[in-house]
């Protein structure tokens, strides 16, 4: 007894029946509350990615894809939207490996234009490019999109791309948090006592984890695949539902004493 309630007395809590720690209801349910409210922001976010920037991102490539090389004598309003080719000289190459990569060609046109072109990799022209070559850039809506010298051909990071499979992902992410936040929450405010295991650690970390797992691992093999968009949250939602049924049936039987 005088253990007992020397622990209760450090701990801040009376022992209830069994040993059961008397946790505060009031303090659970307000904790519930705003787990609640917290899920309305990713939410918010998959919202904006399905409904807003996966269509944006799709029409702007289509967009893209469309365009017609510009016809001659093209007035400034038609050259916002075809293909103008323009020709610039190397001033020089940037290429970092490394945590923050950089890979950037800086360009001069006479003495009237100086610029940086920023590409996602070295390949397969900016590592051949040296100071002085004269290269032919494709110029769409005043980005430069494509790099060629000699029938060697490279897109810059301002080339749309069709990767709206991590559009997805990240839409599916958000969407895994949002119930994450909004389940965690609800079982605060119905079992304010008895919320386990729907807590941070180990259930909410492991839950995380396994979500962020599912959404890129879904998303990054379908990018390179080529696979439709809409395959990584048919896939991966089920995926992402039996690793956290999984997660809690593991954490109940090792609190029931099993193995």
């Amino acid at each position: 007894m005088t253990t007992a309630r020397a622990r209760a007395h450090s701990t801040g809590r009376l022992p209830g029946k069994n040993g059961a720690d008397q946790r505060s209801p009031g303090r659970a349910r307000i904790m519930g509350v705003l787990l609640i409210l917290l899920s309305l922001i990713p939410a918010v976010l998959c919202y904006v990615a399905f409904a807003s920037w996966l269509p944006s991102d799709r029409e702007h490539y289509r967009e893209y894809r469309a365009a017609e090389p510009c016809p001659a004598h093209a007035t400034a309003q038609l050259k916002s939207d075809c293909l103008s080719t323009r020709r610039f000289t190397v001033m020089k190459t940037v290429i970092k490996t490394g945590k923050t990569s950089t890979y950037e060609a800086i360009l001069k046109d006479g003495d009237s234009w100086r610029g940086v072109v920023d590409f996602g990799d070295p390949g397969p022209l900016l590592d051949r490019l040296q100071p002085g070559d004269r290269v032919t850039a494709t110029v769409w809506r005043r980005d430069i999109v494509v790099l060629s010298k000699d029938a060697i051909r490279q897109n810059s990071s301002d080339a749309p791309r069709d990767e709206l499979q991590m559009n997805a992902a990240f839409g599916m992410l958000a969407a895994l948090v949002a119930a994450q936040a909004f389940t965690f929450g609800a079982v605060r405010l119905v079992r304010p006592r008895d919320h386990k295991p729907f807590t941070w650690n180990p259930y909410g970390k492991q839950l995380l984890i396994a979500g962020v797992a599912t959404c890129f691992g879904m998303g990054l093999p379908a990018v390179w695949i080529g696979v439709p968009w809409w395959t990584v949250p048919t896939v991966g939602v089920p995926v992402a539902v039996c690793a956290a049924g999984l997660l809690h049936h593991r954490l109940r039987t090792r609190a029931a004493g099993g193995v």
